[in-house]
């Protein structure tokens, strides 16, 4: 694949892939995704390769989906599969190395569960993260309710996730959402200095069997919980909230919401 969205670089046993649309903030796209998952197939195929950092160009490392289509951002053909909704198609959990992300600034929506996905996050002290779903009228995905409930407790998660809030890369790193929370022109530095210091002293072999033991519990969950948001994100992206939720946002005014609970809510069940 020619990349247009990634730059995808390897150096010292590490791939480096910097999502590149520095413009868009490194707005997501389903270029960006299947890019991103031909990069993260190309480092799984690589014994060259003994662990991965995912950052972003510029001053922000994601700030979510793209929303250049308006209201009909959300919009999404029920029927699509997963690629198609801009899901990539090697996600971090399918490498068999660590992938570190260093979050060098603001991080939204998809821009932060994302590097869920990932083993590690370093990030930087005053980026702005949201997991801003709830907002734009749609529900979080990438297994994120899972994943997040996991490293943060259910407390925690439903905080950030049913509020839709603005967080600060400091309060990640004390809640344990990342490692640890540095200046922004040193998370960079600090994520691959921790990939090297893998690449060069761990054995790629227990590194790749540890990894294994400790996603294969979770993905039975998170894969049960991603086929649910295959089917549920779509539905929610074509109701009048979805297009609200994008909407107010982009005229910067309060929402009107106009769902029912009692009375529209989708089938949950499997």
């Amino acid at each position: 694949m020619t990349y247009e969205s990634i730059i995808y670089e390897v150096e010292e046993g590490v791939a480096l892939i910097t999502l590149n649309r520095p413009e868009r903030l490194n707005a997501w796209n389903t270029r960006m995704a299947a890019e991103l998952g031909s990069g993260l197939a190309a480092a799984q195929a690589d014994d060259a390769v003994r662990a991965v950092v995912i950052t972003g160009a510029g001053r922000a490392f994601c700030a979510g989906q793209d929303l250049s289509a308006g209201g009909d951002t959300f919009a999404d053909n029920p029927n699509a599969n997963p690629h198609e909704q801009g899901t990539p198609s090697t996600m971090p959990w399918d490498v068999s190395k660590p992938v570190v992300a260093a979050i060098n600034g603001h991080a939204v929506g998809v821009g932060l569960t994302f590097p869920l996905t990932c083993d590690v996050r370093f990030v930087a002290e005053d980026a702005k993260l949201q997991f801003a779903f709830v907002r734009r009228g749609i529900a979080p995905e990438l297994g994120s309710t899972k994943l997040l409930s996991h490293m943060v407790g259910l407390q925690v998660a439903s905080d950030l996730l049913m509020s839709g809030r603005f967080f600060s890369g400091t309060e990640a790193a004390q809640i344990g959402l990342a490692a640890c929370a540095l200046p922004a022109d040193e998370v960079l530095g600090a994520a691959l200095d921790w990939a090297r210091d893998v690449a060069n002293n761990a054995a790629p072999v227990p590194v790749a069997v540890t990894k294994k033991l400790m996603w294969e519990n979770l993905r039975s969950e998170i894969d049960a919980t991603f086929q649910q948001e295959l089917r549920l994100i779509p539905w929610l992206g074509s109701q009048p909230d979805a297009t609200e939720g994008v909407m107010h946002f982009m005229e910067k005014r309060p929402p009107s919401w106009s769902g029912s609970v009692t009375e529209g809510m989708p089938d949950m069940d499997v």
